[in-house]
């Protein structure tokens, strides 16, 4: 039998791929699904299963893109879903040595579903579930997707899904969730990647509560982020999403080029935060490469086309897989010529200072009447704050510029000066005087300067 983890980089996606006797199923595929087919060519392997744990929210789900380059069979959880079928509670799916058994769990959803791996060179025994969004490494699904009205509803029915369904599995049962850390979908998803049913009730605070009133309680008492992206995933993930056939490989403008399309258009850059504030297109909007899975669906709108501007060709095409796998298919074109060769056919060049933390630290301490920004986390802001900062999560930031007073430099703070980059390039486009800490508080506790809570 093989069983194969496919990561998605950035949104902490995790699929699968379990093979046998020459069939394969697929858990959960992303959209841009050519690893699969590789994976199965190299194993002699035929798709002929692909199975999905929820319709997911945060990102574009690639089943039905798989099923029309394989032919495989879609079998999802009770929702009407626009394509595939819904897969009954125990029916099973046969792959040789490798048998997957459908186990509803409702709670993070109300169509959730788990699938049991059962491996007959083991007699049989369930060796793996395949928990979706069920159960995480150190964690459990949230229940708040659908409304505070439902959250207690769906809080219940987890409560159920995991003490009556998961757990009654076995201890040595290996569980494989479709996220890892820094993933939307939970709140404090473990960096450890490996576990089990029996690891999980040992270290998994979430199944300590011994009630179901308890444990209800404490989902109501969740503030987890809901990214604005996750309706638009929703929705296209009921449906199925357009196909691709191939990723889109955006054209290399010239600057006369891209400064036509650039009307309606969005300017993404994703360029690290030195070189953005260094030099950038007027009116573009700095999103780091390393965090564009997370922030993209918060910052961009759907009805507009995209143009990038990159490094080169790799962080284009890398673009591009983020962009898709979020729903973003309307992609321009990309800036060619770069930064300096934008600047040296005469275009205008934006720009703002960086600082370092202790340069922040003095400036304030000698007088200067900075505004000093943090577009963190809630989460992050209550575990250690700068003194007399103010707090807009930068999900936030461009519905809440009133409070950001103009006529002061606002210094954007965030952990690194990733997320400072792209607060800081909202505010400088609406005319904000601003200016970016690199280094963020992480620098800022380094440097021996306090937090405080």
């Amino acid at each position: 039998m093989l069983l194969k983890k496919i990561k998605a980089e950035g949104l902490a996606h995790l699929s699968y791929l379990v093979g046998s006797d020459g069939k394969a199923a697929v858990i959960d595929p992303r959209r841009d699904c050519g690893i699969y087919l590789d994976i199965a060519d190299e194993e002699n392997l035929r798709i002929t299963h692909i199975l999905e744990t929820h319709r997911n929210e945060d990102y574009v789900t690639g089943s039905r893109e798989l099923a029309s380059l394989t032919g495989a069979e879609v079998l999802h959880g009770p929702m009407d879903i626009g394509y595939g079928r819904t897969v009954n509670d125990g029916e099973a799916v046969d792959l040789g040595q490798a048998t997957l058994r459908a186990l509803w769990t409702p709670g993070h959803t109300p169509e959730s579903t788990s699938y049991v791996l059962h491996d007959r060179s083991a007699g049989g025994q369930a060796v793996g579930v395949f928990t979706g969004d069920t159960l995480f490494v150190g964690e459990v699904g949230r229940t708040d997707l659908l409304g505070k009205e439902r959250t207690a509803e769906l809080a219940s029915n987890l409560y159920d899904s995991l003490h009556r369904r998961l757990l009654p599995l076995g201890d040595e049962v290996i569980i494989y969730p479709a996220h890892g850390a820094g993933s939307h979908c939970g709140g404090s998803i473990s960096d450890r990647e490996e576990s089990t049913i029996g690891l999980e009730v040992a270290n998994n605070s979430a199944l300590r509560f011994g009630t179901r009133e308890e444990f209800v309680a404490m989902k109501l008492g969740e503030e987890l982020e809901r990214p604005y992206y996750f309706r638009r995933m929703e929705d296209i993930n009921l449906v199925g999403a357009p196909l691709l056939g191939h990723l889109p490989r955006p054209a290399a403008l010239s600057s006369g080029e891209f400064a036509a399309a650039a009307k309606g258009a969005i300017m993404l850059d994703v360029r690290p935060p030195a070189a953005f504030s260094g030099g950038h297109v007027p009116q573009s909007i700095s999103i780091p490469l390393e965090v564009l899975p997370n922030y993209v669906g918060w910052m961009l709108d759907y009805g507009r086309p995209v143009l990038l501007i990159t490094d080169g060709q790799e962080a284009s095409d890398a673009a591009v897989r983020t962009l898709v796998r979020t729903g973003y298919d309307d992609i321009a074109g990309r800036l060619g010529d770069g930064v300096e060769g934008w600047a040296k056919t005469g275009h205008n060049v934006g720009a703002f200072p960086s600082v370092a933390p202790r340069e922040l630290h003095d400036r304030i301490s000698g007088g200067e009447d900075l505004f000093v920004l943090d577009v963190r986390t809630s989460k992050e802001w209550k575990e250690g704050r700068v003194e007399g900062s103010t707090h807009i999560f930068v999900g936030h930031l461009a519905a809440c510029m009133d409070r950001v007073p103009r006529g002061r430099t606002v210094a954007v703070l965030c952990s690194s000066g990733v997320r400072g980059s792209i607060g800081a390039s909202i505010l400088h486009n609406a005319g904000y005087d601003v200016l970016n800490v690199l280094g963020g508080t992480t620098g800022w506790k380094r440097s021996g300067l306090p937090l405080f809570r």
